[in-house]
């Protein structure tokens, strides 16, 4: 019987939040790393290996620069390259066959092969077991979102503070800008203890764009949709939540369009849990808007409509396994955490989404993000 390959990861821990979540240990320099006969190997240079001994995940770290010796002592020659280094742990491990990531360098396979290693690459995830979050990581992305939530506070209160000037809103004399809102939350989130980038503020038909971040001045009587996805920095876990506001009175069609939205959130989130099919959930939102009357359809300038998922899973990155969407047939696993986002994007209406974040348990789930969904701000 052929023993199992030696995982083998060759990253930087942001490029790879699947070599973060192995060695539980951020390193800004690509690195080596092996799961071999069910032990952690990393290989660190002096600069990560003290650090690495006190803070790490792994079960045992070699030094580089012995490795580096062996290979070709110093000035005898270029510097050994990763690859051989790795075939020098492969013949003295004793190992015969490599398991790579998808995402692996294609450089570095080519060069590896080229040195008569047997290197197959992954179909699909090498750690599926990150999409099961136990209870440390769900606290962890608690952690996240309560950061989400003190951006959604620095926002809220810009929007009080501005003055409706006709077709502006203004503050402190000068017009309020989703450039300003953003800067806003971004020092929110920091001051919460994590990182937000990319935040998205979009107001009136920028927000029909689901990933627009939005640019250039809001505007009273606007749909505006804030979508704030910090990384908790003491963690490396993520928040992802999205509420939308309205400065001003909403018309009776915005009205209508948010409250439907709400009540397609509601219905998903009856019937997530554990065990749930993917399809089945984001199926309930499909049919609070259909019944509504919101189609769905193409358009010479994009979608309208309901035109994305439900939800993804969240943990190390803000999109991971699992989907909740139409295509995925497959069930819900008990632990994992998914976001609950339906959205309807019309423009000249404007756009609405609203995201919680939910713990999946075998009877139901558990609400890891908590803020108000007040919308109107007068």
């Amino acid at each position: 019987m052929r023993s199992a390959p030696a995982l083998l990861f060759y990253a930087d821990t942001h490029s790879s939040r699947d070599l973060l979540y192995f060695g539980r240990f951020e390193c800004h320099d690509p690195f080596i790393a092996l799961r071999h006969e069910g032990k952690k190997i990393a290989v660190l240079n002096a600069l990560e290996f003290g650090r690495g001994l006190k803070e790490s995940g792994f079960d045992q770290i070699l030094a580089l620069e012995p490795l580096l010796a062996e290979v070709r002592p110093a000035g005898s020659g270029p510097r050994p390259t990763p690859a051989e280094i790795i075939a020098l742990l492969a013949a003295k491990l004793r190992i015969r066959r490599l398991l790579v990531p998808e995402e692996f360098p294609a450089g570095l396979l080519e060069r590896l092969r080229a040195l008569h290693l047997d290197v197959t690459v992954a179909i699909g995830p090498v750690l599926p077991e990150r999409e099961i979050k136990d209870a440390r990581e769900a606290g962890a992305i608690r952690a996240g979102n309560r950061v989400a939530a003190a951006g959604f506070a620095a926002a809220e209160a810009l929007l009080r503070r501005a003055k409706t000037s006709g077709r502006k809103l203004l503050l402190d004399g000068t017009p309020l800008t989703s450039e300003r809102v953003r800067l806003a939350i971004e020092i929110a989130c920091l001051e919460a203890g994590g990182l937000a980038l990319d935040t998205i503020v979009a107001g009136g038909d920028q927000a029909c764009d689901p990933h627009c971040r939005g640019t250039g001045p809001l505007r009273p009587g606007e749909l505006i949709i804030i979508d704030i996805f910090p990384r908790h920095a003491a963690t490396g876990y993520h928040g992802d939540m999205t509420r939308t506001y309205l400065k001003g009175r909403a018309s009776a069609e915005q009205r209508a369009l948010v409250e439907a939205v709400a009540a397609a959130q509601r219905a998903a989130r009856k019937v997530l849990r554990g065990g749930a099919i993917s399809a089945a959930v984001h199926a309930e939102c499909v049919k609070v808007f259909e019944a509504r009357g919101y189609q769905t359809k193409s358009t010479p300038k994009g979608a309208v409509g309901f035109f994305h998922g439900t939800g993804h899973g969240l943990g190390l990155a803000v999109h991971e396994a699992p989907r909740v969407s139409a295509p995925v047939k497959e069930p819900l696993k008990t632990g994992a955490v998914v976001t609950v986002e339906p959205g309807l994007y019309y423009p000249g209406l404007g756009g609405c989404r609203i995201e919680d974040v939910a713990w999946l348990t075998d009877t139901g789930h558990k609400l890891l993000s908590k803020h108000p969904y007040a919308w109107e701000i007068a």
